[in-house]
């Protein structure tokens, strides 16, 4: 029989999420599209939710994690600092890094 050990993370401050994997995968997305609009239709959320994840990880962060352009006859534009590719890096390690613990600790239920 195998086991699986289910988790997620997120980081806070304050009582605030700044990073979770939905969040990363937004910025992933404006990063990959240059926009915050194209990507929340990627991710297949509204603009909304996007804009209001957005807000609440440059109010946690310590520097903005975004540069955004207003929109008009050309378009906006959403681009990650380097602060926001930085974030992500980080956090995509730490995930990689809590999942791969958390399978060395499975073998302690496996051994039962």
């Amino acid at each position: 029989m195998g086991y699986k050990i289910k988790s997620r993370i997120w980081i806070e401050s304050e009582n605030n999420v700044l990073l979770g994997e939905g969040r990363v995968h937004l910025l992933k997305a404006i990063n990959d599209t240059g926009s915050l609009s194209k990507a929340a239709k990627s991710l297949n959320i509204s603009y909304k939710k996007a804009w209001q994840l957005l807000d609440s990880v440059n109010k946690s962060a310590k520097k903005p994690v975004t540069i955004n352009s207003i929109g008009g006859k050309g378009g906006g534009g959403a681009e990650l600092t380097e602060y926001g590719k930085s974030l992500i890096k980080a956090f995509d390690e730490i995930n990689k890094n809590c999942w791969a613990f958390l399978d060395e600790q499975l073998s302690k239920i496996e051994q039962l």
